[in-house]
């Protein structure tokens, strides 16, 4: 072919080259309008969606809600907005800011009570600083509620649940949220390979849902979680073994790499929480119930029980009813060493008439003998409790759970029989003149017996299907069930253990709930010498800085019998432990918790002894025992203290416990101390009285007008602990009115802290590569901090460095991290002569 016959038109070229040169300039200059206009474009299609399926996200709300207000044990008596007691945290310490000038102020009551998120007895009884749900969930981030089984942590998450699918205001950004209730043993994460990561979600959701809303709602939920306005509420992960929670964790995890805008509030324990911290999720301990609490609790139930309740046939026909004031005024008497789970059976068998004595275990026995089928044995629940804590299984496949009491189980064959005997019988007893009609009458209905029993057995239910009628068990999907609360199964398992020598297949077990529970009442229940033998074991055992083996002993002491030779064994290993002042004030805090709730003789007179120690920190712990104990004979003691200390957290604690024990001894010696004492000791009995509701806050309020600058000072820090309007009101008059600038400025930062709770709730930690501060300390050092770096290194430069609010918040990030550099690396500087530091690493190892 001749190339002579092309050519090239130079001016077409460089028209075209032009043209094109501007097509690719236009294209670059539009691409983010571009962009920009399809970002629009998805958020209005997402909008329409969202609109479209504005039906399907009512129907999701009302079935969150009434799922949510069935998930307590009163249930079948009231929905749980009737009988609430609104949950309250403990507040953990305020987050290290370096960067501030100034952080929040504590109080000398809350740095003088040890912060327990493993035990809030202390907090609770002293009436520390504390969290409302709504504070707790200011902070943003992705939380973890804590604390003992039965101290209401479901009750909290289900009440979440409601407020959130009521779009009640107090939960701020989350009342546009989606919420997505869920027990873990819904997830179903056991044999199933998930194809995507909300198919458990979505599939359970989708259980309860019409054919038309089914679909609909699949969509709905997947929307809700890519555009991050999702929250999970997972119930459960207190319940199961560890193995069971790093599946669980695992799971979180990759939900929250789909959808990283997620919100997720989930229930667990301090026993085992695995990954759950690396993830930025923060534990807040549930705190257990206050008298005042108890007290707004027994008056619900009262007058529930009477408007409503009573009316019943069931009760009519029962013992005759008793005034909810004497029945309240009896179950308030040593209400304080129950738990809201115990507190309510008790409460629930005083109403009914059926409470079979005063004590926590005789509630459990008679709310267990209320709910279960009059046909099923109570060895029938023992044996399928046992089962199911020996195999770590307490979210169990019911085929397996068959085996376990088929030699329990009623043929439904003889169930009938029963039955057509019973009938025959009656039959002839009516007509005993006619025996040959009824001989006829039994012929012809014999004939027609068998095919009648085919038709009949098919429908029985078994004892399982009846224990779920019942209400003690809780069947999930795919045949997986549960007993209704974790304290039952732990009841029935250690009750049936207790006619055995203690399973190596228990002991052999890492911690978690249904282990521990299971010994707990092995503990109650067995004999001497089994569970002496247990006792030597987990003495010999060696569990240091956190002692999970003592305190699990411990917490034995309440409710064992008293004249058990291996009590003193525990007792001596608690009491050696408390005056050791090595040992952080945490752990030794969590033991003072744990012998004043062991009601022996023995540890009053101890805390006593304890009093005249020269260690400050002794006397500090054993006044706040002395408190909780109430014990009367420790007045003179306390009131020692004033003379002979002047630790400003030990005349807090001696003033705390003389204000808790509350005889006129006690008062008069805090009124003297109030009037008289150094500026230390007016605040902290000024701060003391805020917890006596009578004669404290009426000195308070006297003591806001006394013509004492000193006097007005101190009243100011006591008010500033009540959370009444009266007080607040006083506290602004005096902002504002009082002729001492001194007293003004008190008051004004009063007010100020108490509208600046969001410092105390807790917040997501930014990477460390966007931290201020550390970055900061990072230029100081010559290093960098990529992205996405853990900067190992260089929080450990900063642990160990000078500045303690540097090292403090170094230690936040490294236990997000831990490594085995790491745990030696805080366990150096937990021993070091920083006591500071060294409770902090001890929380952070705790949680």
């Amino acid at each position: 072919m001749n190339s002579s016959r092309f050519s090239i038109d130079a001016v077409s070229f460089w028209i075209g080259a032009a043209v094109a040169s501007g097509f690719w300039l236009l294209l670059r200059w539009a691409r983010p309008l571009l962009q920009q206009l399809l970002e629009n474009w998805k958020e209005k299609r997402d909008a329409v969606a969202l609109r479209t399926s504005a039906n399907v996200a009512v129907f999701h709300r009302v079935n969150i809600l009434k799922r949510a207000q069935g998930m307590h044990l009163a249930s079948s008596l009231f929905s749980l907005d009737e009988i609430l007691v609104p949950p309250i945290f403990i507040a953990p310490p305020p987050q290290r800011d370096v960067s501030a000038e100034e952080g929040y102020r504590q109080d000398q009551t809350n740095l003088t009570v040890p912060y327990l998120p493993q035990d809030s007895t202390l907090a609770s009884f002293y009436q520390t600083e504390f969290l409302t749900l709504a504070d707790a969930l200011a902070g943003g981030g992705n939380l973890v509620m804590v604390g003992n089984s039965g101290v209401g942590k479901t009750v909290a998450l289900a009440h979440t649940a409601s407020l959130v699918a009521n779009r009640d205001p107090s939960v701020g950004a989350l009342a546009d949220a989606v919420p997505c209730l869920l027990h873990v043993a819904d997830l179903n994460l056991a044999d199933n390979e998930l194809k995507d990561i909300l198919d458990p979600i979505i599939e359970f959701s989708r259980e309860s849902a019409s054919l038309f809303n089914a679909s609909h709602l699949q969509e709905f939920l997947r929307l809700s979680f890519e555009n991050g306005r999702a929250l999970l509420l997972l119930d459960g992960l207190d319940e199961i073994p560890p193995q069971e929670v790093e599946q669980t964790v695992a799971y979180i995890a990759k939900l929250l790499k789909h959808y990283p805008k997620t919100r997720i509030i989930a229930t667990a324990s301090l026993l085992y929480l695995d990954k759950l911290t690396r993830l930025n999720f923060t534990p807040l301990t549930l705190r257990t119930w206050s008298s005042s609490q108890q007290k707004e609790f027994l008056a619900k139930w009262g007058n529930l029980w009477e408007s409503t309740v009573a009316l019943e046939a069931w009760v009519q026909k029962g013992p005759e009813q008793v005034d909810s004031i004497l029945l309240n005024a009896w179950l308030s008497i040593d209400a304080n060493n129950l738990s809201p789970l115990e507190l309510t059976l008790k409460t629930w068998g005083a109403y009914a008439g059926d409470g079979r004595g005063a004590s926590a275990l005789s509630a459990i026995d008679a709310h267990l003998r209320r709910l279960t089928p009059a046909e099923i044995p109570v060895e029938a629940l023992e044996m399928l409790a046992m089962q199911s804590s020996l195999t770590t299984k307490p979210i169990f496949d019911s085929r397996k759970a068959r085996d376990w009491v088929k030699s329990f189980e009623i043929p439904a064959e003889i169930l009938y029989e029963e039955e057509i005997v019973t009938e025959i019988s009656e039959e002839i007893a009516e007509n005993t003149t006619v025996v040959e009609e009824v001989i006829e009458t039994e012929q012809i209905e014999g004939e027609g017996i068998e095919e009648e029993k085919e038709k009949k057995v098919a429908p029985k239910r078994g004892l399982l299907d009846r224990l779920v009628e019942s209400g003690l068990l809780v069947e999930h999907r795919d045949h997986q069930m549960r007993f209704a609360h974790p304290v039952l199964a732990g009841y029935l398992a250690g009750k049936n253990l207790s006619n055995y020598n203690i399973d190596e297949r228990l002991t052999s077990q890492p911690l978690w709930s249904g282990k521990t529970l299971t010994m707990y009442y092995f503990a109650i229940y067995g004999s001497n010498e089994n569970v002496a033998s247990l006792v030597e074991t987990l003495l010999k055992t060696p569990d240091p800085i956190l002692e999970r083996n003592l305190m699990l002993m411990g917490s034995w002491l309440k409710e064992a019998p008293r004249k058990r030779a291996w009590r003193g064994r525990v007792l001596t290993a608690l009491a050696k432990t408390l005056q050791d002042d090595t040992q952080p004030l945490g752990l030794r805090g969590q033991i003072i918790s744990t012998l004043a709730r062991s009601g022996d003789p023995s540890v009053a007179a101890l805390f006593r002894q304890l009093l005249q120690s020269d260690s400050v920190y002794i006397v500090q712990l054993a006044a706040l025992g002395s408190g909780l104990m109430r014990d009367k004979k420790a007045v003179q003691s306390l009131e020692n203290v004033f003379r002979k200390i002047r630790n400003t957290y030990t005349l807090s604690a001696a003033a705390l416990a003389l204000s808790a024990i509350g005889t006129d001894d006690a008062l008069n010696a805090l009124a003297v101390a109030l009037m008289q004492g150094e500026e230390n000791l007016r605040r902290a009995t000024a701060e003391a009285f805020a917890n006596h509701p009578v004669e404290g806050w009426e000195m308070l309020k006297e003591a806001i007008e006394i013509d004492d600058i000193l006097v007005r000072r101190s009243a100011v820090y006591g008010l500033a602990r009540i959370e009444k309007p009266w007080a607040k009101e006083l506290l602004s008059r005096t902002r504002t009115e009082d002729k001492e600038w001194a007293v003004r400025d008190i008051a004004a930062d009063a007010i100020e802290k108490s509208t600046d709770k969001a410092k105390l709730a807790p917040h997501k930690l930014p990477p460390p590569s966007e931290s201020p501060w550390l970055i900061a300390y990072a230029g100081e050092q010559g290093m960098g901090i990529p992205a996405g770096s853990p900067a190992t290194e260089l929080l450990l430069r900063a642990l160990k460095d000078e500045d303690s609010a540097r090292s403090l918040a170094a230690l936040a990030y490294l236990v997000r991290t831990p490594s085995e550099g790491i745990i030696n690396a805080l366990y150096h500087a937990m021993y070091s002569k920083n006591i500071e530091m060294r409770e902090a690493i001890f929380l952070a190892l705790v949680e």
